[in-house]
C-alpha cells in the first residue's frame, strides 16, 4: 500500500514518495543523481550535468506556449540527515521512514527531507505531465546546498538559459520571498595534549537531549535552545569546584542546524561524585523552570562509564570552556527596514573531536554584508583569545530584494486571485541559493516559495499536506501566467 495513495494531487505525492526512498545525504548524492538521470531518459527529456554535479532537465513548452520565456524551476537534491540518538538509521542506504499524522507528513525519529524533496517532487510531476500547460522549462537541481551551497557556488555562466527563476526551497506557504541573508562559516581548532588519567576518579557521561533544534536561519528567532551552550554552562560553573577533568565533549552536527544533543565524558574525584549528581539534578530543575516553552522535552542524563585513556591538558580545557561559554549564539539584531525580520544572527553549531584536534563550527548570517562581517569578527575573536586556530569558509552573498520586479507583482496578484488573500512578500533570514545565482546570472528575475515545513533540519521535521496542495496549485497556475 502506497503511503500517499489517497491524497491529491497523486502525481506530486507519487514522486515525493519515490524521493523518500532514495538516499541523498549532502555530498553523497550519487543515488539521487542516478534517479534524476534515469527519470529524464525514461521520459525522453534532455538533461545535462555540470562538473559540480548539478543537473538540469529541459522540457519544451506545451501547445500554445512554445514561444514563451524559459522558466527555471530550482530545488536542491540533498537533505539534512539528523536522527534522534535512540534511532538506528543508515542515511546512505535506508529509505526515510515517513508516515502520515493527520495533516502532516512526518518521519520516525529522523529528518524527513521535505526540505527540499517536495520541491524536487513538484518539478518531476510537471516534467512527467502531458496535461499541465507551460512554456519551455529548465528544472535545475543543485548538490550539497545544505553543507555549503556547493552546487550554487559551482554553477557556471551558460549552463542555464532562462531569465526567470522560481526557487522551490521555502518553508512558509502564503509567503513569497524576494530576498535572503548572506552567510559565512567561522571554524576554530584547538590542539591539545593528552594528560594521564589520575587514580581515585570516576568516569561519567553527562548528556543533553530532547531540544527542538531546527534550521539556524528560519528558526533562530524562536529561541530554540542550544545543547552545546547548556552543557558548557554546567561544566564552566562547576569544573573548578568539583575538579572535573574532560576527556571528550561533542555536540551538534551540521553548520545550519541548531544543536539538539551534546555530551561530555568527564572524570571526577570519587569524593565529589555524589555532589556532582546533586548539582546536575539541581541544574536540570533550574532549566525546566527557565525553559518551559522553548525546551519542553529537555532531558539531562548522568551515566557512569568505563575510564578513558586520557584527559585534556588543563590549559586547553580552560580555554575551550571559556570560548564556548563566551561564543555568541542566536539573534544579534533585527532589521530596521523590514518588520519582524532578523537581520543578523550566529549559530554555535557543532563541537567534534577529530584527527587529534577539537573542531568547533559556527555560522553567521546577515542581510547586510557589513553586519555579517562584524558578526564573523565577533565569533572569531572569541576563539583567537582562547588560543585556537581559526578560518572562514563558505561565504555567500545575500539576495537583495527587488520589490518592483514584474515577477513579484505577477506572483502576488495571482496568489490573491487564487486564494482570496494577500501573500506576505518579504525577505527571509535563511540562506537561499538565489544570491549566488544572481552573481552568475545578473539578469535573473526570481522569487522563492513553498509549502509549510516545520522543524526543518531536525527529527521533528514535518510537511503540511493542505499547504502542499496549495503550493502545487499555485505553481502550476504561475507557469501559465508567467
Amino acid at each position: 500500500m502506497q503511503l500517499f495513495e489517497n491524497i491529491e494531487p497523486k502525481d506530486l505525492w507519487k514522486y515525493f514518495e519515490e524521493i523518500l526512498a532514495v538516499p541523498r545525504p549532502s555530498d553523497k548524492e550519487e543515488k539521487i543523481k542516478k534517479y534524476l538521470s534515469d527519470f529524464a531518459r525514461s521520459h525522453n527529456l534532455e538533461y545535462q550535468s555540470d562538473k559540480t554535479g548539478n543537473i538540469v532537465i529541459r522540457k519544451a513548452g506545451t501547445a500554445g506556449f512554445t514561444d514563451k520565456p524559459i522558466v527555471i524551476l530550482q530545488s536542491h537534491m540533498d537533505m539534512v540527515c539528523e536522527k534522534n540518538a535512540d534511532i538506528t538509521m543508515d542515511f546512505l542506504n535506508d529509505p526515510i521512514p515517513a508516515f502520515i499524522d493527520g495533516n502532516w507528513v512526518k518521519s520516525k525519529g529522523t529528518t524527513l527531507g521535505a526540505d527540499d524533496g517536495i520541491g524536487m517532487a513538484a518539478q518531476l510531476a510537471i516534467l512527467a505531465s502531458d496535461t499541465i500547460p507551460h512554456g519551455p522549462l529548465e528544472c535545475f537541481f543543485t548538490v550539497a546546498e545544505e553543507t555549503g551551497l556547493t552546487g550554487a557556488f559551482g554553477l557556471q555562466p551558460g549552463f542555464l538559459k532562462g531569465k526567470i527563476l522560481l526557487n522551490l526551497d521555502s518553508e512558509d506557504e502564503g509567503e513569497i520571498f524576494i530576498g535572503c541573508a548572506g552567510g559565512i562559516d567561522v571554524s576554530a581548532w584547538f590542539d591539545y595534549d593528552k594528560d594521564p588519567v589520575p587514580t581515585n576518579h570516576s568516569a561519567i557521561k553527562l548528556s543533553v537531549s530532547g531540544l527542538q533544534g531546527g534550521h539556524s536561519g528560519d528558526e533562530i528567532q524562536k529561541g530554540h535552545d542550544n545543547s552545546i551552550k547548556i552543557l558548557t554552562r554546567f561544566l564552566w560553573e562547576y569544573t573548578d569546584d568539583l575538579g572535573i577533568l574532560i576527556h571528550r565533549f561533542e555536540g551538534g552536527n551540521l553548520r545550519n542546524a541548531i544543536p539538539r544533543e551534546a555530551y561530555a565524558e568527564i572524570l571526577i574525584p570519587n569524593e565529589n561524585l555524589e555532589q556532582l549528581k546533586k548539582l546536575y539534578d539541581e541544574f536540570f530543575f533550574d532549566l525546566k523552570i527557565e525553559l518551559p516553552i522553548t525546551a519542553p522535552k529537555l532531558q539531562l542524563h548522568f551515566k557512569e562509564i568505563d575510564s578513558p585513556d586520557f584527559v585534556l591538558d588543563e590549559d586547553t580545557q580552560a580555554n575551550l570552556l571559556n570560548a564556548l561559554y563566551a561564543c555568541p549564539h542566536g539573534v544579534l539584531s533585527w532589521s530596521q527596514t523590514m518588520e519582524n525580520i532578523v537581520e543578523t544572527s550566529t549559530n554555535l553549531a557543532a563541537i567534534k573531536f577529530e584527527n587529534n584536534r577539537i573542531a568547533v563550527t559556527t555560522l553567521q548570517r546577515s542581510s547586510l554584508e557589513s553586519a555579517k562581517k562584524n558578526m564573523a569578527n565577533m565569533a572569531e575573536s572569541v576563539f583567537l583569545m582562547a588560543g585556537a586556530e581559526t578560518s572562514r569558509d563558505n561565504e555567500y552573498p545575500g539576495w537583495n530584494p527587488n520589490p518592483d520586479s514584474q515577477l513579484v507583482k505577477l506572483s502576488a496578484d495571482l496568489y490573491i486571485e487564487l486564494f482570496g488573500e494577500e501573500p506576505n512578500v518579504r525577505a527571509i533570514h535563511a540562506g537561499l541559493e538565489c544570491g549566488l545565482f544572481l552573481e552568475k546570472y545578473p539578469d535573473l528575475d526570481m522569487i522563492s516559495f513553498g509549502p509549510t515545513i516545520k522543524g526543518a533540519h531536525s527529527p521533528d521535521e514535518r510537511l503540511d499536506i493542505p499547504t502542499t496542495q496549495k503550493f502545487y496549485k499555485y505553481l502550476k497556475e504561475l507557469l501559465i501566467r508567467v
